[in-house]
């Protein structure tokens, strides 16, 4: 881990409880809480959708203050089935299966209200949450907005983001056949959805690999290997591409327009300027519908929370909220 990084969040904690949560439809939801057991409950969103969760995102809040509960999304991390067998179900992972298993999580835990915390497709997941169900959120703090909009989506795996990263591009875009280049997400959803592990596999290790080395601002291969493991890979990938195909279950602009739903919840929105997984557009977009939440831009960063900048700016968010 980055040095900077390693003196930004708090020291390495373990977990004082896990746990699987029977979610319905087959599915299994691994968590767990650490921290303190009568602290400020927060819940961390990971990205993806199908990243799942890693030790480190425990340290972006104070073990003494909060009580803080991870847990891995349908399909990907520590959760079962895992979307890597090579003839995985995802009819039943959506986004308002992901609601509806926050607030089973929620009720099961007795937890009245919760600071929600999202990046990436977890800042989606947490506005969806808190839209739904603003009464059960005390704050928000999200890190590079997402909201899979259609010219979102294009805008990275349609071709856009080529302008910046034409050399990855090209290794993204070498298993798709020529003729079907026009529309990406769906030939690479052809490819995600086949049993076969010769044909679903290297398609998941080249879409996961495009997403993870345009991530930082700076390359960084330790992420990259880690992200490209074929198992990981493929539940990454199928799972994302999943929601992508179908919008996320969204309305057009349903996530920015329903932030008038959150005026009355502190938040906090950090955005790196040069992030080109997610532009600072979109992030803007939130902006302006949110005007109460604080907007913080990092200068000299991109997508990823390990960025000092985006980490130390989510650090604060939460130790100011720990003491409300």
């Amino acid at each position: 881990m980055n040095p900077q990084l390693e003196e930004i969040l708090y020291p390495p904690i373990e977990p004082y409880e896990t746990g699987e949560l029977l979610v319905g439809d087959g599915h299994r939801m691994y968590w767990e809480q650490c921290g303190n057991p009568e602290g400020k409950p927060v819940v961390f969103l990971h990205g993806g959708p199908g990243a799942g969760c890693s030790p480190w995102h425990r340290r972006f809040f104070d073990p003494e203050k909060y009580r803080i509960i991870l847990f891995d999304q349908r399909g990907c991390g520590r959760s079962t089935p895992h979307m890597s067998q090579p003839e995985a179900d995802l009819r039943h992972i959506t986004t308002w299966h992901l609601v509806a298993d926050m607030e089973l999580l929620r009720r099961n835990f007795g937890i009245d209200t919760w600071q929600v915390f999202g990046g990436s497709w977890g800042s989606a997941l947490a506005l969806a949450y808190s839209q739904s169900h603003p009464d059960a959120v005390s704050e928000i703090v999200l890190r590079g907005i997402f909201t899979l909009r259609r010219h979102e989506l294009e805008w990275f795996y349609e071709g856009g983001a080529s302008a910046i990263f034409p050399d990855l591009w090209e290794d993204y875009i070498a298993p798709i056949p020529v003729l079907e280049r026009n529309r990406m997400i769906e030939a690479y959803h052809r490819r995600l959805g086949d049993p076969d592990p010769a044909v679903h596999v290297p398609a998941a290790v080249a879409w996961t690999r495009w997403e993870a080395a345009t991530l930082t601002l700076l390359p960084d291969e330790e992420l990259v290997a880690g992200m490209t493991e074929d198992a990981a890979a493929t539940a990454f990938a199928r799972i994302e591409n999943h929601f992508f195909v179908h919008g996320g279950w969204f309305e057009p602009d349903q996530l920015v327009n329903g932030a008038t739903a959150l005026k009355e919840i502190p938040g906090v929105i950090v955005q790196g300027r040069y992030d080109v997984c997610t532009p600072m557009m979109t992030a803007w977009d939130l902006h302006r519908a949110w005007p109460e939440a604080e907007f913080v831009v990092v200068p000299d960063a991109s997508h990823a929370a390990s960025e000092p900048g985006i980490a130390r700016a989510l650090r604060e968010a939460t130790d100011r909220f720990a003491a409300d």
